[in-house]
Parts: structure tokens; sequence; C-alpha cells
């Protein structure tokens, strides 16, 4: 990037102007329960998903009008890739997952929240580092919902991160080369529509690298510290408290409160941090 983009990304912090900021969240939050809502009429999002959503949207218009474009791109393609082969899915993994149908707030706040925050933290100090925060952190959410969406149709069966035996379809940390190519093509998604929005291209690779390392790092976490369930009566892994069968589960493994939206936060988390990295490097190499 050379000198000048260098300074910009280490000392070019200017501050905001409170009233924009504060103008742009409120109508941020009408456009984002309009889109809600419409999501809601389309079974992709549930009641208490529909006000996550509309406070995550709203959040994010008040970093800039850019950053609501942005989550709303996330949003779409996430939800149209979740609807192809629905039914498959169901059937492969219905009993595993944990939750399936439209997103609750839960889901919505563990994929968005971090997105949101880097947006507001824009909105109040508008440094461009906010910019490789939140790319790295959406295109984390995106790598991980692409490669799940896409490895669950995979003619291959996944094969678990760490010790590389062959899991059921749906099973945290479970990989497949068809989902790990959706992985990339997901923050690759990312990086070219901020970089549309007219976002640095600092935020382009943060986009790439912060989304690929994330959704790697979920996985990752999935297959080792993830609560993981056990169903006496089906002989079955799960992730839920009561199987699809009716039987309560008992815990099979990992960390009691860690569930997958927990894990999602700490993905998006990651991503985040790794895009700001990666800035940062791209910034003190002068590229």
């Amino acid at each position: 990037m050379g000198r000048t983009q260098r300074t910009r990304y280490t000392s070019g912090v200017t501050p905001a102007d409170p009233h924009a900021a504060l103008g742009r969240l409120l109508m941020g939050l009408v456009a984002a329960a309009t889109v809600a809502a419409v999501a809601y009429r389309l079974d992709t999002l549930t009641v208490r998903g529909a006000l996550a959503a509309t406070a995550v949207g709203g959040l994010a218009v008040a970093g800039g009008w850019d950053w609501g474009g942005l989550l709303i791109a996330f949003f779409v393609a996430s939800a149209a890739l979740s609807r192809v082969g629905h039914v498959r899915k169901e059937f492969l993994a219905g009993g595993l997952l944990a939750k399936g149908g439209p997103r609750d707030a839960a889901q919505v706040l563990a994929n968005g929240s971090a997105f949101a925050l880097c947006a507001a933290g824009y909105a109040l100090q508008q440094s461009p580092l906010w910019y490789a925060a939140g790319a790295g952190g959406l295109a984390a959410a995106t790598a991980d919902t692409w490669g799940t969406e896409t490895g669950m149709l995979s003619g291959t069966p996944p094969r678990s991160i760490v010790s590389g035996q062959v899991v059921p379809p749906g099973t945290s940390g479970g990989i497949t080369i068809a989902g790990t190519l959706a992985s990339i093509a997901g923050a690759l998604f990312i990086a070219i529509a901020a970089r549309a929005f007219g976002w640095p291209a600092a935020a382009g690779w943060a986009a790439l690298v912060g989304g690929f390392v994330g959704a790697t790092s979920d996985s990752l976490i999935g297959a080792t510290l993830q609560a993981r369930m056990w169903c006496d009566s089906c002989g079955a892994p799960t992730e839920r408290a009561v199987h699809s069968c009716g039987t309560p589960t008992r815990m099979a493994g990992g960390i009691v409160w860690l569930g997958n939206d927990a894990v999602n936060v700490a993905a998006t988390t990651c991503g985040a941090v790794i895009g700001v990295a990666t800035a940062l490097a791209l910034s003190l190499g002068g590229s």
C-alpha cells in the first residue's frame, strides 16, 4: 500500500459526527426492520430472529450505508444458499443439528454481532482498521455458512478436521473438499463486495484471510471443545438436549455451555482479529 496507506492504517483516525451516526442508526433500524419483516414472512427468521436482525442491521447502518449494504449481501446470499437442497439437508442431519428451520435470535447475533460492533466502532471513531475487523468477522460468518451448506450436499462423506475419521453429515468439525472450496468462495464474496462498496484494498484481503481462518477455527473448536451429546435410544450423536426421537440426551464430550452459537461467536471474533492483523501486516510491509 505504500507509505501513505501505512500511515492511514496506523494513525488515520478521525472523529465521527455523532448526530449523523444517530440519524443513520434510526434510519437503519427502520430499513432493517423492513428487511427482517420480509425475511420473517419468507420463513427465514423467527420473530425473535427478526428483532435481533433489526438491531444488528441498525447498528451496521450507523457505521454507514455501505456497512448495511455489506450485511444485506451476506444475509441474502447465505439465506439463498441455505434453501438449496433444504429437504435433503434436513434428512441427512435433521436429528444431529441443534437447530433447524428459520434462524433464531441467538443464531443471528452469533453471526452478525461482531460485524455490528465493528460498524458501531467506526460510527464513533472512523479508523480504517474497523473496516478490516468488520470485513474479517463477516467473512468468517459467510465462509462458515457457505462451507456448511455446501458440505452437507457433498457427494463424499465429511471427515473430522482433527482425526480425519469419517463423521455423519452436519457434524461440527467435519469438512469436505466441496465445503472447503465453498468456504473460500464465501470469504472471497465478502472481499469482492467490500471492494465494490468502496472499502480499502486491505479490507478485501482482511476478508479473504480472516474469513478462511475464522471458518477453520470454527471447525477446530467444533471438533474439539463444542458440547457433544448422545442419544442412548437411537445410539446416535447429536447437538440436541432432546433428540428428534423425543429422548433426552446425555453429554458425550466437550464443554457443556459451548454450543454451536458460542462457537460461531468465537469464529467471527477470530475472523475480525485476523482481519486487523492482516491489514496491519500489509501496511507494515508497504503493500
